[in-house]
């Protein structure tokens, strides 16, 4: 099969990449600077351009290009620059697959922030959105896939958890603090956290690409067993054999972090996989011990 990927460059994009080029699938990538491979097209999501043959013989396209939501504290030019890289860039993507005959399968990313701080009550893909800005801008992300459903392209958004790789993303950052003894669970350590490997998170992409090509809509990237922060720590704690008993108070988090403490760390989502695992994924890492022991190892 040939793929595109936005966002080719990124922690998830790399390691799909390597992922579908293991499987043999050919592999285009879609980059905003100037084309350095043969395997390269260049496209414009601010200014909504695309070369109108950039998905010509393409089978699915996975779209995961975006400005990172924790990479900067919540300012407002940073909450549109967050908003505006996501609509410009599914919008223009969803275009193309609509003109594309015959028409791609398209994976767009999303996240479990679409449902907001759901508390203790367990959400899955019929659950409604919630409240909030990630939750916000989670609704506008998928709602701006429309014009390739309209068209008739198969479309899965995917809600993406916690992703646990061995380098990048939350965990490198917390590994060190976790080393030198400055761990503990976050605020009051009872909002789930779901979790998934990063081999899960692009091998479920592949599988939803090769095999579940009944599926459609949201899908959750998750673990199938979700945790609370504090169950999450004393897990990283118990690998990484340190202590975990100096929690880091709500003021103190929300003094470094802002107003992303309240919405990315404060809140949680106890969402589970339930299209995922009713289609046959079989997990690499179905428990958090393994995934984190895979991620750490």
């Amino acid at each position: 099969m040939r793929v595109a990927v936005t966002g080719s460059s990124g922690l998830i994009g790399s390691a799909l990449l390597r992922e579908l080029a293991s499987a043999g699938h050919d592999v285009r990538r879609l980059v905003r600077r100037r084309p350095g491979a043969p395997d390269e097209v260049q496209w414009d999501p601010a200014a909504h351009s695309i070369p109108a043959d950039a998905l010509d013989g393409v089978d699915a396209v996975v779209h995961l290009a975006g400005v990172g939501i924790a990479d900067h504290r919540l300012t407002e030019d940073h909450k549109r620059a967050v908003l505006d890289s996501r609509i410009d860039g599914t919008t223009t993507i969803a275009d193309a697959v609509a003109r594309t005959d015959p028409l791609p399968v398209l994976l767009s990313a999303s996240a479990v922030g679409w449902y907001g701080d759901s508390g203790a009550r367990v959400v899955d893909e019929s659950a409604p959105a919630g409240s909030g800005f990630l939750a916000q801008v989670c609704e506008s992300w998928e709602g701006a896939t429309s014009v390739a459903r309209q068209a008739g392209a198969r479309v899965l958004l995917l809600r993406s958890g916690l992703v646990l790789a061995r380098k990048g993303g939350m965990l490198e950052r917390m590994r060190p603090l976790f080393r030198a003894g400055l761990s503990g669970r976050l605020g009051s350590g009872k909002q789930y956290w779901p979790w998934i490997s990063l081999a899960d998170e692009v091998g479920a992409m592949r599988f939803l690409i090769e095999s579940a090509t009944d599926v459609a809509g949201p899908v959750n990237l998750a673990g199938p067993t979700p945790v609370t922060n504090a169950e999450f720590t004393a897990t990283l704690g118990r690998i990484l054999h340190r202590p975990t008993t100096l929690p880091v108070p709500r003021f103190a988090l929300r003094a470094v972090l802002g107003e992303f403490a309240d919405e990315g760390v404060l809140a949680g989502q106890r969402a589970v996989p339930t299209v995922l695992l009713g289609a046959g994924y079989e997990y690499a890492h179905d428990t958090l011990d393994a995934a984190l022991r895979w991620a750490i190892d």
